[in-house]
């Protein structure tokens, strides 16, 4: 019954000769709006972010079809009145479209559809009430995968981000200046040598030794992205993707890693001042809550629609602009690098397995010399600093293109290549801890320094398994498997405990 006066009023809307320009702004912008939702809700989960893409893809529409149908019932222009609601409606629904799918303007993409458009609003005007209910019906699956991806966010579970002892009321007795700096996809010096990278140069290597760092070898990440490996690395936990289908986005990573958690409230509840300094805002899309007390991007720098990865600041520049208003406390500093970065995630960008190696070395190169110079500055303000070097995952050198990992593979080689990464650390004083060969993956790298910094072992009780994880989609059950035991070993274990 539903049905049939459902279908009743459809073919009455089709064979009248009302227009509806209200009805047909919604239609051009709510698929469209559902669309970009259910593919980047963890970029643009945020109030501004609703009312901005409520504006931009219904409000403007609505308002802008309305009121130009109006204008065009003038005599001068009512002749040309049966094509502007055709027109308008297509072309919006597809600029909107290609918005979701490519952040920019695309000069030749939006020429063809302003041509598509014209061309349909000419030839096809009759029908352009087909095109919006042909849109309602999209809008209808996208409210059903909308509601899916809101239901798969909602049930995520905070369980992993429970402590199992008392670390977030450590009391640190030694609090030196902090520089937490990391570079994206920076290799650990003991496989640059080897492996998918045969890198030779030990130029960077040999430095930090001067300067009295020291290198952890076959040290690695416990997740192979940014998002992924730095929420584990500021919680000092596991999240095993928090039961998720996608190993860069999902966790409400930026959240977490920008507003809450538990090495930052440490910190500040041991008077550490803190700073966020970034290359880009990739950290910031969504606008999460600052936790920090400065960050060196402001919302309003940041479009809304936006990879993140086009603006850029020089860190250096930053860093020292801190430093001429430094207060007297402790000061911790989380510096954002992204180089090397890693391979191009999608196969269409890639060079080629050789060629992205080459474009790697040279993106290691140029990190190289931005470490350099921002590790000169640091030790020139602070000598007694205790800076850190962690980077987030591997290179993934030795793919074709990233999204690759996504593959099982066995290949020791190409698993050490997404998670190695570099760790090294400038310990004031050369007060190393006595317990520093604990230092094996990120996830524990903040419980070992507090243990250090608090003179009080009994938080080693508790570390975090040193495994590497990774989702895979092909070749095995879709889940997420344990590449690396605790040992570094290669394994493929599917991940089946999700709790604490």
């Amino acid at each position: 019954m539903y049905i049939y006066s459902g279908m009743s009023k459809v073919s009455e809307f089709l064979k009248n000769d009302k227009h509806y320009p209200i009805l047909t702004g919604i239609a051009a912008g709510l698929y469209p709006l559902l669309f970009y939702y259910s593919n980047n809700f963890t970029l643009i989960n945020s109030w501004d972010h609703l009312w901005y893409f409520l504006g931009v893809f219904l409000g403007i529409p609505i308002v802008s079809f309305y009121f130009l149908y109006r204008i065009f019932k003038i005599n001068s222009l009512s002749k040309w009145q049966k094509y502007l609601l055709p027109f308008l409606n297509v072309f919006v629904f597809l600029f909107l479209m290609k918005v979701c799918l490519y952040a920019g303007l695309q000069k030749k993409i939006t020429l063809g559809i302003l041509i598509a458009s014209g061309l349909f609003a000419w030839f096809l005007w009759k029908h352009y009430k087909k095109a919006v209910v042909f849109q309602l019906l999209l809008a209808c699956i996208g409210i059903y995968t909308f509601t899916n991806t809101m239901i798969s966010q909602l049930n995520f579970s905070k369980e992993w981000m429970q402590q199992p002892d008392d670390i977030g009321e450590v009391v640190l007795e030694k609090k030196p200046n902090i520089y937490f700096i990391q570079p994206d996809g920076y290799v650990n010096f003991s496989e640059l040598s080897k492996g998918e990278y045969r890198y030779e140069d030990s130029k960077f290597e040999q430095y930090l030794l001067n300067e009295n760092f020291t290198n952890y070898a076959d040290f690695r990440s416990n997740y192979g992205s940014t998002l992924s490996s730095n929420s584990s690395i500021f919680m000092m936990k596991h999240h095993f993707y928090n039961k998720g289908t996608s190993f860069s986005e999902g966790l409400n990573a930026r959240n977490i890693i920008i507003s809450d958690n538990t090495v930052l409230n440490v910190l500040k509840n041991n008077g550490y001042t803190t700073h966020f300094i970034s290359e880009k805002p990739y950290l910031l899309l969504n606008r999460p809550e600052i936790g920090f007390h400065t960050t060196n991007f402001k919302y309003g720098d940041i479009p809304f629609i936006s990879s993140g990865l086009k603006l850029k600041r020089e860190v250096i520049d930053d860093l020292k602009v801190e430093f001429e208003r430094q207060a007297d406390t402790p000061h911790f500093y989380f510096m954002e690098l992204f180089s090397p970065g890693h391979i191009p995630n999608a196969k269409i960008a890639s060079t080629g397995i050789e060629g992205e190696r080459l474009k790697w070395i040279d993106s290691l190169e140029e990190s190289n010399e931005k470490l350099t110079n921002l590790i000169d500055a640091i030790k020139t303000h602070d000598p007694k600093a205790l800076i850190m070097i962690l980077s987030d995952h591997g290179g993934y050198v030795g793919l074709e293109y990233a999204r690759e990992a996504n593959d099982k593979t066995a290949d020791r080689d190409l698993i050490y290549s997404m998670f190695s990464s570099q760790l090294s650390i400038h310990w004031p004083d050369n007060d190393a801890p006595e317990f520093e060969n604990e230092l094996k993956s990120s996830v524990n790298v903040f419980r070992v320094l507090f243990s250090h910094l608090s003179n009080n072992k009994k938080y080693l009780q508790h570390l975090q398994d040193d495994s590497s994880y990774m989702i895979v989609y092909n070749g095995a059950p879709k889940g997420v498997y344990q590449y690396l035991d605790a040992q570094g070993n290669v394994t493929f274990k599917k991940q089946t405990l999700f709790t604490k």
